[in-house]
């Protein structure tokens, strides 16, 4: 299936201007070839390919609404590695498994303060469509941890850190949810007082095994995690 991405509306659908430039450009398509465009809310058009000099349109022969989801939905809060390159891939691999949203956390302990977060959505949607997904992850803006717990479920909610000291459970410990938030700390962990602050917040810690991961490694574990769930 050749996948792109641009909006789908009133029994029409219009390729992304981007998109249009890497299929006459880079793809070199012809005109007459099967194509499908998702707006990645899970709605699909299939049609033929269309081109017009420098741009590309298709011809919709179906429209598919709906379509249906991954689930459970798995939302990760993360904090950014100081190498930009460690947590562009957890995004990559994580969205390939079905991540439905990824937050990027300020902590105390965040050496990383500014990241492009337009560039990490653009790659959240290329390895959407390269995984054939029809429904893009939401991916939102960096955001202090205090500010992120205000608006948290946390019958629903998990943090995975490396205190050995301070009570954790298993990860297969967790009951079957319809969602999962998990949140994942920087090169160095959470902070005690962060930690203790998410306890109080009656957010329950989780052990991901006995080696240490590193951060954007434990993120694409707990996404591995729930994409079992999916496939079962």
């Amino acid at each position: 299936m050749k996948l792109f991405f641009g909006e789908i509306n009133s029994g029409k659908a219009i390729i992304n201007d981007e998109e249009q430039q890497h299929i006459v450009k880079v793809l070199r398509m012809k005109d007459g070839e099967e194509i499908h465009v998702t707006d990645g809310k899970g709605n699909l058009a299939s049609g033929t390919l269309i081109i017009e000099g420098k741009k590309a349109g298709i011809e919709v022969a179906e429209i598919k609404n709906d379509t249906p989801d991954f689930n459970p939905k798995l939302h990760i809060a993360i904090a950014p590695t100081k190498n930009i390159d460690r947590i562009e891939f957890f995004v990559e691999k994580a969205v390939e498994m079905g991540i439905s949203e990824v937050t990027i956390l300020q902590t105390e302990k965040t050496e990383r303060k500014n990241l492009n977060i337009d560039k990490i959505r653009k790659q959240a949607i290329a390895a959407s469509k390269q995984s054939l997904r029809f429904h893009f992850p939401v991916i939102n803006d960096l955001i202090k941890i205090q500010d992120f717990l205000k608006n948290i479920d946390s019958e629903t909610t998990f943090v995975a850190h490396c205190n050995e000291k301070l009570e954790r459970i298993v990860l297969n410990e967790i009951p079957q949810l319809e969602n999962y938030t998990f949140l994942i700390g920087p090169e160095g962990d959470f902070s005690d007082k962060e930690i203790l602050f998410l306890a109080e917040k009656g957010i329950k810690a989780v052990s991901l095994g006995n080696q240490r991961l590193r951060t954007e490694t434990a993120g694409v574990f707990v996404a591995a995690w729930n994409y079992n769930k999916m496939i079962k």
